[in-house]
């Protein structure tokens, strides 16, 4: 396993580029790391009250918003659908789907704070499964899923919402880059 990065919201970030070569563990979860990576650093520095700005017209996300729904998609599939974990989902119910998006309500380092724990968690167990080749279940249709896919989905989730923060940061405060 590769050696976790874990940066504090509001401070510049030092990722640490995934490896070129390696076995699987290294390279899914290096990439993953840093895909994590990048998305603190796109946030850092950004004035509290700023990251709940909605800078890019007609969408609702903000890095407020992004934050929430990170931490939610670790929380999910890591601890409910792999894990198998009895915890309730974050910022989701049937009823408001959104509110990850929507209820910006409550200071966004506590969202921050609650990220990074989920993230920790999601550490913690791909550190202790046997191999990608473990699977959980999928709550919604009862299949199986490896760790491997899970892994290579949440390299995908953190990509395109990276890029959704790219534009929100631009946005912001003209900053680019990471």
């Amino acid at each position: 396993m590769p050696q976790h990065f874990a940066p504090r919201w509001g401070q510049e970030s030092a990722r640490v580029d995934p490896p070129a070569v390696g076995g699987e563990w290294e390279v899914l979860g290096g990439v993953l790391e840093w895909q994590r990576a990048t998305f603190e650093s796109k946030c850092a520095g950004v004035e509290p009250g700023r990251l709940s700005e909605r800078g890019v017209a007609p969408s609702g996300m903000s890095l407020h918003g992004l934050v929430r729904h990170l931490a939610g998609v670790e929380r999910w599939w890591f601890r409910i659908q792999f894990a198998g974990e009895d915890v309730p989902l974050l910022y989701y119910s049937d009823e408001d789907p959104d509110q990850d998006f929507d209820a910006l309500d409550g200071d966004p380092a506590e969202a921050f704070a609650v990220w990074r724990a989920e993230c920790e968690r999601s550490r913690e167990i791909v550190a202790a499964a046997e191999s990608l080749d473990v699977t959980g279940i999928r709550k919604r249709t009862g299949e199986p899923i490896a760790l491997r896919r899970i892994m290579v989905d949440m390299i995908a989730e953190y990509a395109r919402h990276n890029g959704h923060a790219d534009l929100l940061r631009e946005r912001i405060d003209g900053a680019t880059g990471w």
